[in-house]
């Protein structure tokens, strides 16, 4: 049988799945497109549940896991594909959640926390900063997107399966970091911040980012070991949190290795 109608019970479903974040809590369900993407996911252990495929597209060899495979025909993925490189296969995903308490750091780790992050394509370029630099652990604080947001997935380049990521109160979040030793080093402009380049991450090492309009909060400012900044030599005064976190992130890989 092969689906046509966007009318369709699963179609409609999987709709809602792709558009509305509290369908996607509500059902502990996410969407993953693409070739690449969808065999990470399946890399990295998440649990399929259903795929959508349009064989005119899909040339792929790779064997899709369960028998939970639906065909649709090439109207209908073009209408409920995000883009056209999907590669002919959707699949839909049980999600999966961590604590602090299911992290086991290793020696001289890095993790990178972002505060309030707002845009899913920012978060997605820094979780595909943190698989490129090798990052233990992100962390968002407040969060205010969803990890499992399609365009997270979508500009992470499906390194969101790559990476060991979660969301924590920022109380518990700094408490768990000074019990496991992890100097904490925020992105904070006050007289006593100091040049990222002047900085030593060599030990067990956060860094600590908010977003471009408003920056870090106070909170972080009062519990952080050092404040950093990147030297600034033109008019603007700050950088898109995702170019900020590649700067910060390759200097304390720089002086690790």
């Amino acid at each position: 049988m092969v689906i046509e109608s966007i009318q369709n019970p699963r179609i409609k479903n999987l709709l809602k799945l792709q558009e509305k974040s509290r369908e996607r809590k509500k059902q502990g369900l996410f969407v993953v497109e693409g070739i690449q993407e969808n065999e990470m996911a399946l890399e990295a252990g998440f649990q399929l549940v259903e795929c959508y495929v349009c064989e005119e597209l899909f040339l792929n060899s790779y064997k899709i896991p369960n028998g939970n495979e639906f065909h649709v025909t090439p109207t209908l993925f073009e209408k409920i594909a995000y883009r056209g490189t999907t590669g002919g296969i959707i699949g839909v995903y049980k999600s999966q959640s961590k604590s602090l308490t299911d992290i086991q750091l290793p020696e001289n780790a890095l993790i990178v926390i972002l505060e309030a992050v707002e845009k899913p394509g920012n978060l997605g370029a820094v979780l595909r900063t943190c698989d490129g630099a090798g990052v233990d652990l992100l962390v968002v604080c407040d969060a205010l997107v969803d990890f499992y947001n399609p365009n997270v997935i979508r500009s992470s380049v499906g390194t969101i399966f790559t990476n060991q990521f979660l969301s924590a109160d920022k109380n518990e979040l700094v408490d768990w970091l000074k019990k496991n030793k992890v100097q904490i080093f925020s992105t904070f402009l006050r007289d006593d911040t100091k040049n990222l380049y002047e900085v030593n991450f060599q030990k067990s090492s956060a860094i600590v980012l908010g977003t471009e309009a408003f920056g870090l909060s106070d909170f972080w400012a009062e519990n952080s070991d050092y404040l950093i900044k990147i030297p600034m030599k033109g008019k603007v005064d700050s950088l898109n949190v995702s170019n900020a976190a590649a700067i910060c992130i390759y200097e304390a890989v720089r002086q690790k290795s």
